[in-house]
């Protein structure tokens, strides 16, 4: 049963716990295969079977643990998201300055004037808008995580203001119940006040920040243009949205315009360039019948183009959607994140109740205000924000800044995995080389018009059905002009071809035609033939009448990048293989070329795949790169699969990485990336980990006996929103590293 996978965006998230509650919730769902919620990004990406549940039906269930999902998927329902997040923002920017305003006079008179007269109602006035207006998400969110049986973030947020503030109002109320046993009724409106004031500034700030790190599909969305010129069949033009766009429409696009869709060139000729796609900076030059790719910039001339891919099939949609994917996915070391996450609130809320038992049967004659206290400051330290936001603020920036070096990476294992390759193997034709043959040589006999021969020798191949007929009319551009039409044209099956033009003879072919038809090959001619062919090429000669005219080298060129691309690899400690289906000698002289050690020519697909099962067997972790068809059983198989941007769309599918240019050394570029991204996790896991590690003991007064330290619940909501921003902003800095 065929499935889909898709994601949809989730409201009412305020930390790590909510994205494990949601995800839970639509796991357990019949019909759904796999759910995976990114609580930086807020979306949850789905696979589900279409005929057992219906996004509706998905909706529901996260409606009914106090959260939603948005399932409509046209652009005005994405619009109409956008518009929803920037209220929302707006609101909390709103709300975190109103609290901040009322919270420094809260502060003053609750810390320097709290015997003055009418203090405590003074701070009660203060307090009471920013606890029941600016922080009442806290109270309504934990409210409904009560009713569902669970505990978040605001579960702490609540209970911890809450009973400070309640506790407060009676101490306002009836001081002298306390002072009838002797006690002070002490007053915290300030802590209650100030906590929820500091944790609003710390969303705020993190709601900055992880806007910053979905920059990458951001840049990408911006290279669709929006409306475009289309040319009526009478001639007309008509300004259209690009998506009313059909295939086989034609569009006019003109000098600095995007192509707004997949398409091939109809008229005109331009340089386009296609930097956003592939890469590569220079100009690519189009002309009719020449590919052309949505968000690319046309810079001279003006072309026709007709479309061939619309809407979402478009590469660069396809690009976009495989960057959300990937940003929404989860690495392996997040599944281990989450289960923390899940007892966590659970376990913080059980170490607040024991610290405040603690302190009630140990604290002496300020036993309550100690236990109150410190209990508070326990639910306000530990939040798991930090933790929640470790592993996917990294890995959204890793993907984003692979996507803008034309890396493409599928899923967050990959590029977590990606570090630990120590075998590389190399597919030879389309990967180490272009995958087209390309004339590399072009000798003349001396005092040849070359003029004349060459555009007899364009004519001649122009009409040749051989394979290679191409590289050699690609080779002489120039001279097609004023092609030749011939008195008599014969193919001579394995040999080549002879023409008849003014009663003389030509000949292109091999050198078994030239001897058939007696042409005379010198010592010297012999000797670069010779030359040629122990570098692996294919040799065609053109002859007239009986004189050699020229000899001709075509083979697949190798790419500029290759050699150095290999030698990374060496640097970086990755054994290198190339495999390929070609024969001994033309593997060994491009393995010669590039300075591969180890490889194995005609070898057939499954035998790829074999020997890559070998390797594993061995203990390697194998990185596999390649471009065809050919290649895809090899991909699947193994450990980290890297595919080619412009060969087969079959081995790019099956590869967890595409490199979009076809460049071999952005693929050490990945591998720095990789590494990178997971140094920074493990820089967030650890600061996370160990920011509660040392916090939550402090505020429950470890210290206390020691030297009489107790954290201040107002420092502990300002250390939990610091700790959540400095995660993020060290995610943020990946992109400031070079690959």
């Amino acid at each position: 049963m065929p499935t889909i996978k898709t994601t949809f965006p989730v409201t009412g998230m305020s930390c790590a716990s909510c994205a494990v509650s949601v995800e839970s919730m639509l796991a357990a769902q019949k019909g759904i295969l796999s759910a995976a919620v990114n609580f930086a990004t807020g979306n949850v990406m789905v696979e589900y079977n279409p005929d057992a549940i219906t996004p509706a039906q998905m909706k529901s269930a996260a409606q009914s643990i106090g959260y939603d999902i948005e399932i409509s998927s046209n652009e005005d329902a994405q619009k109409q998201i956008e518009v929803i997040k920037l209220k929302q923002h707006r609101q909390l920017l709103f709300k975190t300055f109103a609290s901040i305003a009322l919270a420094i006079p809260l502060i003053i008179v609750g810390m320097f004037f709290m015997h003055a007269p009418y203090a405590n109602y003074i701070t009660w006035i203060l307090a009471t808008p920013i606890v029941i207006v600016f922080g009442r998400q806290f109270f309504i969110n934990a409210w409904k995580q009560t009713k569902n049986k669970s505990a978040n973030m605001d579960t702490l947020v609540a209970l911890s203001t809450g009973v400070a503030y309640l506790f407060s109002v009676f101490n306002t109320m009836y001081p002298q119940y306390w002072h009838h046993k002797g006690l002070h009724a002490q007053v915290y409106f300030e802590s209650a006040g100030v906590v929820i004031a500091f944790i609003l500034l710390g969303k705020y700030l993190e709601d900055n920040a992880k806007a910053n790190t979905s920059t990458a599909i951001k840049k990408l969305m911006g290279l669709q243009p929006k409306t475009v010129l289309k040319l009526n069949s009478d001639g007309t033009e008509q300004v259209i949205p690009v998506s009313q766009v059909n295939i086989n429409d034609v569009l006019l696009v003109k000098p600095g315009d995007k192509i707004p869709v997949d398409g091939i060139v109809k008229s005109g000729s331009s340089a386009i360039d296609e930097s956003s796609i592939t890469g590569e900076s220079i100009p690519a030059e189009k002309h009719q019948g020449d590919k052309v790719f949505a968000g690319t910039i046309n810079q001279k001339g003006s072309l026709q183009i007709v479309a061939q891919k619309v809407g979402d099939q478009t590469v660069l949609s396809q690009i976009i959607k495989m960057v959300q994917e990937a940003q929404g996915s989860k690495a392996p070391v997040q599944k281990l994140v989450d289960k923390i996450a899940a007892v966590f609130v659970p376990s913080v809320i059980a170490i607040a109740i024991l610290t405040f038992i603690v302190w009630m049967i140990f604290g002496g004659e300020n036993a309550f205000t100690h236990a109150l206290l410190s209990m508070i400051t326990v639910l306000v330290i530990a939040c798991p924000c930090a933790l929640g936001l470790a592993t996917p603020t990294a890995i959204m920036v890793g993907i984003g800044k692979g996507a803008e070096h034309g890396i493409l990476i599928k899923d967050a294992e990959s590029l977590e995995q990606n570090k630990n390759i120590d075998t590389i193997i190399l597919d030879k034709t389309g990967t180490i080389t272009e995958g087209k043959p390309t004339v590399t040589d072009l000798i003349w006999k001396e005092n040849t018009d070359v003029t004349q021969y060459a555009t007899i020798l364009f004519s001649i191949e122009q009409q040749s059905e051989h394979p290679l007929a191409d590289a050699v009319t690609k080779h002489l551009t120039a001279s097609k002009t004023n092609p030749i039409t011939f008195e008599k044209f014969e193919s001579i099956t394995g040999k080549g071809v002879a023409a008849v033009k003014n009663q003389k003879t030509y000949l292109v072919g091999n050198k078994n035609l030239m001897l058939d038809k007696s042409v005379v090959i010198s010592t010297q001619e012999q000797n670069t033939i010779d030359q040629l062919l122990n570098q692996a090429k294919t040799v065609i000669l053109f002859a007239e009448e009986k004189t050699l005219i020229a000899i001709l080298a075509i083979s697949d060129k190798i790419k500029t990048s290759s050699a150095s691309a290999i030698q990374q690899f060496k640097e970086l400690g990755i054994e290198v293989y190339m495999l390929t289906g070609d024969n001994a000698k033309t593997a060994k002289a491009v393995a010669d070329a590039v300075g591969v050690i180890h490889y194995q020519s005609e070898v057939l697909p499954s035998d790829k795949s074999a020997f890559i099962k070998e390797l594993q067997s061995k203990g390697k972790r194998v990185a596999m790169v390649g471009d065809g068809i050919n290649d895809s059983q090899a991909l699947a198989q193994a450990d980290v699969s890297i595919a080619m941007g412009k060969g087969s769309d079959i081995a790019i599918d099956v590869a967890k990485i595409t490199i979009i240019s076809s460049d071999l050394s952005l693929i050490p570029k990945a591998i720095r990336l990789s590494s990178q991204t997971v140094s920074v996790i493990k820089q967030n896991l650890f600061w996370a980990f160990i920011y509660n590690v040392i916090g939550i003991p402090l505020a429950a007064g470890i210290l206390y006996p020691v030297n009489g330290f107790l954290l201040d619940p107002m420092i502990a909501g300002a250390a939990m929103a610091l700790s959540s921003v400095s995660v993020v902003s060290n995610s943020l800095l990946l992109k400031l590293r070079k690959l």
